[in-house]
């Protein structure tokens, strides 16, 4: 499985999706040595679906993109808004205070700064991004674990475009080569301002379901009425939606 906010080797600089897929693709030969199901959430299900277009054939089985921001997180999108809308003040205010490759720099003052440096659409959901992860939440006083984690370099890439350089995402969905599940959630925009609020629109998620369906392999479409990281807060539902689909792969 492929996660977001992290990085998958010491590449300062140079974070693409030849160089995570290339990560995966050496992992599942080398570790795994049988064929595999690839699953990731956000912008680990970006890098699923380039190792299950691009990975050496036998080694992928199928590929489970679970709310992925397709399309939304290129520089450019051919559909619908980009990233720049919501994710690039976020990354832009954790850039400023928390400093470069994992050190946390003034967590208090990002707190305090992120309600005049972020648009109001995004206010909502700040106790969200700094807190435990629990919706209503407010802010946490200490630095939280996953951004404790957090490598700034990885989202300087989605943010420059260096991420998908190379790899737009029509190609990339057109090129897969095993049975797809993609899962949509969070499906919403700001009423007020008509921002994107999730990984992707309904408009961006159906052209990726119809670039996936244009390659004759098999492909489940699974709009959700759940978080943008369902795996966690709903792993039961998660996992009987995932044991369906795995019922239907050849």
């Amino acid at each position: 499985m492929t996660a977001g906010s992290g990085r998958s080797t010491w590449t300062p600089g140079r974070y693409n999706l030849n160089t995570w897929g290339a990560d995966v693709e050496r992992f599942i030969d080398l570790v795994i040595q049988r064929p595999t199901i690839v699953a990731g959430n956000s912008s680990g299900g970006i890098i699923t679906a380039y190792v299950a277009a691009y990975a050496k054939p036998g080694l992928v089985r199928g590929a489970i993109l679970e709310d992925p921001p397709l399309f939304s997180s290129q520089a450019a999108p051919p559909y619908g808004p980009g990233m720049m809308q919501n994710l690039g003040p976020i990354f832009a205010l954790w850039a400023k205070w928390l400093g470069p490759q994992w050190s946390i720099g003034d967590w208090t003052g990002m707190v305090d700064a992120a309600p005049r440096e972020l648009p109001a659409f995004l206010h909502p959901g700040i106790g969200f991004m700094m807190g435990e992860g629990n919706p209503g939440a407010g802010a946490s006083p200490t630095p939280v674990q996953h951004l404790k984690e957090y490598d700034p370099e990885w989202a300087q890439a989605w943010v420059t475009g260096t991420a998908n350089a190379g790899c737009d995402h029509a190609t990339l969905l057109a090129q897969v080569k095993v049975p797809t599940l993609l899962t949509h959630h969070f499906h919403m925009t700001d009423p007020d301002t008509g921002q994107l609020m999730g990984a992707m629109t309904d408009i961006q998620a159906a052209q990726a379901r119809r670039l996936l369906e244009s390659t004759g392999r098999p492909v489940t479409f699974t709009p959700l009425d759940a978080p943008h990281t369902m795996h966690e807060p709903m792993a039961q539902q998660y996992a009987d939606v995932i044991t369906e689909w795995i019922k239907t792969l050849p």
